[in-house]
């Protein structure tokens, strides 16, 4: 068998059955249009449609908008949220050994010395829920705040824990709830991306991963901006090129996108005219969002921010200016939690740079008429043993009970949802995973997450696989 000329006809026939699509006047892109965007809704111009216009989910939401707060690298909630006693009495001795039956640990020798709390806690607000010392703030704004400790996952390491935090999955290449939420709702944003992605700290682990598109298409995927100069690298135009000529050269470059499109029908190439035409909207739209001078002074100092220096601060405001604008789904990734040392010094900074914006949002939001129908989500991948590591002043990763809160957006706030046992070593009470989490955010913007799937490789997915149950008891 000669392959090198049985590829070549089989070129010739593919080519041949095209050129025939296309001068038969009916051409692949007519049947590629139709998937995109329904029977019936062919327009002369397929590239040039808005695919992210707002659609209708299953039901009616109590949330419009996510606002996700990923705290990466895991908050220890024995220090902040989960104040537990016995621990504080038990505080150096070894755990008891059929506690650690079947443990994994990540890093420490599982029979290693607990360690109590290293804060005091308070409780606050009409609720009496316990607060750490350490997050004042958030102790103002309790009672508009629901507190899950009985958070439960199955990873044990950073990247794979957020990545199915984020995705449902451990492994690369699944979309992520942010991508999930477009494709249900998309965006009432013109001149912005649908899904907007802001870092402060380190970043993350698990990398863009955490708010890709996987196999939906490229638009979903959650756009990562900078929170000083341009949002987006090379979004200004060089100089002497002016916005005349810009408009010129994208528009001769859609015409050769739109023709390739007809020709061969992939929607890759939509994506790619969507993206070239977002990015020159963007060059209006993105320096007015980025320009805090019109904010009161006041604004800036309830979140503490200082318009100059990026920070987690200025990108809480900058996250309430994106949802003003349309956008759906926005979120913060602050990766600086990993204390497996330095626990109180770190923890201590730590705080110190997110408390007073995270509180400052949920009150500005509240003020603004916008915490009722937008979902506030605070939480890292996974918690922190009550064993010690290095020495007296350091936990390792721990998968089996940690402490999430969420806000607004149909949330029933002041309560706290589920218990650990007494060393908060496991849940006891009401446990939450990961995938039972995504199921009620999705609930919450009005999605049946059994229903709401995307085919591939033959199969259909979702966000929370084959699991997940809403979490009735969290919804107002």
């Amino acid at each position: 068998m000669n392959l090198p000329h049985e590829i070549s006809a089989l070129s010739r026939r593919i080519m041949a059955r095209r050129w025939f699509l296309r001068d038969s006047g009916v051409g692949l892109g007519t049947f590629a249009l139709a998937s995109l965007l329904g029977a019936g809704k062919a327009r002369a111009s397929p590239a040039t449609q808005n695919p992210l216009e707002p659609r209708a989910p299953h039901f009616a939401p109590r949330a419009k908008r996510v606002i996700y707060l990923f705290m990466a690298g895991a908050p220890s909630q024995l220090d902040l949220f989960d104040s537990k006693s016995e621990l504080t009495k038990q505080s150096g001795k070894l755990p008891p050994a059929e506690l650690l039956k079947g443990y994994r640990s990540a890093f420490i020798n599982p029979n290693s010395n607990l360690l109590g709390p290293q804060f005091k806690f308070a409780r606050h607000g009409r609720c009496g829920a316990e607060i750490s010392a350490l997050l004042p703030r958030l102790a103002e704004v309790v009672d508009d705040v629901c507190f899950v400790k009985s958070m439960m996952t199955d990873a044990v390491n950073h990247a794979p824990a957020q990545i199915l935090m984020n995705t449902g999955a451990q492994q690369f290449g699944r979309p992520s709830l942010g991508a999930w939420t477009l494709s249900g709702l998309g965006s009432e944003a013109e001149d912005l991306p649908g899904y907007v992605v802001l870092s402060s700290a380190k970043g993350t682990s698990g990398g863009a991963s955490n708010w890709g598109c996987g196999f939906l298409p490229t638009v979903l995927e959650g756009i990562a901006f900078r929170s000083s100069g341009d949002p987006v690298l090379y979004l200004s135009n060089p100089r002497g090129f002016d916005a005349q000529a810009q408009r010129a050269s994208l528009d001769s470059l859609r015409r050769l996108n739109e023709a390739q499109l007809m020709e061969v029908g992939d929607p890759e190439i939509a994506a790619r005219v969507q993206a070239f035409e977002m990015a020159f909207r963007m060059q209006t739209s993105a320096p007015e969002l980025m320009d805090l001078s019109r904010e009161p002074k006041s604004v800036l100092e309830m979140y503490g921010v200082d318009p100059a220096k990026p920070s987690f601060a200025k990108n809480c405001l900058i996250a309430r200016r994106l949802i003003e604008r349309g956008v759906r789904f926005v979120q913060l990734f602050h990766e600086a939690w990993d204390q497996h040392k330095d626990l109180k010094s770190e923890l201590t900074r730590n705080c110190r740079e997110t408390d007073q914006a995270s509180a400052a949002l949920l009150q500005d939001l509240k003020q603004r008429g916008l915490l009722d129908d937008t979902l506030v989500i605070w939480g890292g991948e996974f918690g922190r043993t009550p064993m010690v590591q290095n020495g007296d002043d350091g936990r390792d990763h721990h998968n089996r009970a940690y402490t999430i809160w969420l806000a607004g957006g149909g949330v029933k706030g002041g309560i706290t949802h589920g218990q650990t046992d007494d060393l908060g070593f496991n849940v006891v009470k009401d446990p939450v995973h990961v995938h039972d989490l995504n199921a009620t955010i999705l609930h919450l913007l009005g999605f049946d997450h059994t229903r709401l799937t995307y085919r591939s490789q033959g199969r259909d997915f979702r966000l929370t696989d084959v699991h997940g149950e809403v979490v009735r008891a969290l919804l107002a």
